[in-house]
Order: C-alpha cells, then sequence, then structure tokens
C-alpha cells in the first residue's frame, strides 16, 4: 500500500515532467528561450545533434549538452511588438 502511495505522489509526477521535457527539448527552434539545469537563461542560437549554443547576453555565447536543457520558451511574438 505504501509503494502505490509513493508512486502516485512521487514517482508518476516525475517521470510525466521528464516526458514534457524531453518533448519541448526535441521541438526547440533557434531564437527560443531556455534554461539550463545550472540555472542560465538564454536564447538558443544554434542546435546541433547532441548540443546547443545559447546566447546569455550582447556577444556572448555557451554551448551546452541538449540533456543540460530544463527548460523551453518558444519564442513567441511580443504583444508590444504588434503595434
Amino acid at each position: 500500500a505504501i509503494f502505490v502511495v509513493f508512486y502516485f505522489f512521487i514517482i508518476r509526477p516525475q517521470s510525466k515532467k521528464q516526458k514534457e521535457i524531453q518533448q519541448k527539448v526535441s521541438e526547440m527552434k533557434k531564437g527560443d528561450k531556455v534554461v539550463t539545469s545550472s540555472g542560465m537563461i538564454g536564447v538558443l542560437s544554434s542546435i546541433e545533434d547532441d548540443s546547443v549554443l545559447i546566447e546569455v547576453g550582447g556577444s556572448t555565447k555557451i554551448r551546452f549538452l541538449k540533456s543540460a536543457i530544463n527548460d523551453v520558451n518558444p519564442n513567441k511574438p511580443d504583444k508590444k511588438d504588434k503595434k
């Protein structure tokens, strides 16, 4: 009984979140905002087989493994830009 509770409150939500992250990483494209596992926030500059180049400020770019990406926010036009 304890294992069932443990599964539904801990294991299942973690695996669901991991699947969501993997899907976002597989669908990311140049210009998307990303957050790495180390907390770096930047914009995708280029994507290769197993790594990405992230622009973190000005002309500073850092290469990360795709596995280090924790969150992806697709690049959507801002409402301010439409004016």
